[in-house]
């Protein structure tokens, strides 16, 4: 009967005297090498089974080379479209038999280099989600996080794919909406400064207003949490809208229980609308209009780019783009009309 190691624990060197092979077969076999002879393997296998050996797996992650983790950094957690992303991309990761280390910045840009490094070095490859670090800090970092894939930001590496929501029309489309109800005084809660995708809202606004002249958009700084909403009430009634863009659904959210609690009625005196479609945003009071993005399939076409890059096979189409939806509902009406001055 083989000996446990001197640590207790069963070993490769015992596997192999139960099997009568040398380590380095047993190895071979544990790790899924298909050279050794399958009698042999069956042995070594069995040999294993029996003596419920448990491979290492950081040795065996030395030896192979990688570690069957793959990287994601985002912003912030917090927020449900992150999470969404992440749901995506770790069960898609799960069905090929990957794990995912998660990173958060919590909006701290200066950060995301730092983590970013550091969880490359622990995986096998990353996934940038939405990084809020500048275009220049993107393209200096990117060489050293290959293979890396990109959700909500782009680069001019030929190897990195990039997965984008047209953020810019999705903008539009919801103005377009609210200028459609009537609406012609309109403010938009702008995201996070280094966002890009709150770039890309900002640029849809540009073409919306050049397209529209009759209709003022008034800008307001904002953020991309429900806090950020519920603070923005009184900027929000000065500018005199009365079409509401948030930059989230979670904006949208934290506005309208703001203008509830002024004892404003949504959207009998102003409407608002989100962005994202999270899972909450049919179930608020009333329900959100929004822009519909498909979170989750984000984070499963992240893993499916980031798989062929870890195994090096040919993608003659890396990354995408996504259109929004728009999806309307009781969160915009009409636009109030004046009271009429009845003249005696």
């Amino acid at each position: 009967m083989a000996r446990k190691s001197a640590s207790g624990r069963i070993g490769i060197a015992d596997v192999a005297v139960k099997a009568g092979v040398s380590h380095a077969t047993v190895s071979r076999v544990m790790n899924g090498n298909f050279t050794v002879d399958p009698d042999i393997a069956a042995r070594v296998r069995a040999a294993a089974a029996e003596l419920k050996y448990q491979p290492n797996p950081v040795g065996r992650s030395l030896a192979l080379g990688k570690t069957d983790t793959i990287g994601i950094v985002v912003p912030d957690l917090a927020n449900p479209t992150f999470q969404a992303i992440l749901r995506g991309l770790s069960r898609a990761a799960a069905q090929d038999g990957y794990r995912v280390l998660i990173a958060d910045s919590f909006e701290v840009s200066s950060e995301e280099s730092i983590l970013a490094g550091e969880a490359r070095r622990r995986c096998d490859g990353l996934v940038l989600c939405a990084p809020r670090m500048t275009d220049a800090e993107l393209e200096e970092i990117s060489p050293s996080l290959h293979p890396l894939v990109l959700i909500n930001r782009t680069t001019g590496a030929p190897d990195v794919p990039s997965l984008v929501v047209d953020y810019g029309q999705g903008v539009q489309d919801i103005a377009g909406h609210l200028v459609e109800l009537g609406h012609t005084r309109l403010a938009f809660l702008a995201g996070p400064p280094r966002s890009a995708s709150n770039e890309m809202r900002l640029k849809g606004l540009e073409k919306f207003k050049a397209a529209h002249p009759g209709v003022d958009v008034a800008m307001l700084e904002g953020g991309s949490d429900f806090d950020t909403g519920h603070e923005a009430v009184d900027a929000v009634l000065a500018s005199g809208a009365t079409g509401i863009l948030a930059f989230n659904d979670l904006v949208a959210m934290g506005l309208m229980s703001g203008l509830h609690e002024r004892g404003l009625d949504v959207p009998g005196d102003i409407s608002v609308t989100g962005f994202d479609d999270i899972p909450f945003a049919r179930y608020t009071t009333p329900a959100l209009t929004t822009a519909a993005v498909p979170i989750t399939e984000l984070g499963e076409q992240a893993w499916h780019q980031l798989r062929a890059l870890i195994r090096k096979e040919g993608n003659e189409t890396p990354g995408g783009r996504y259109e929004p939806r728009l999806e309307v509902r009781a969160s915009t009406g009409p636009v109030k009309a004046p009271r009429s001055t009845v003249h005696g």
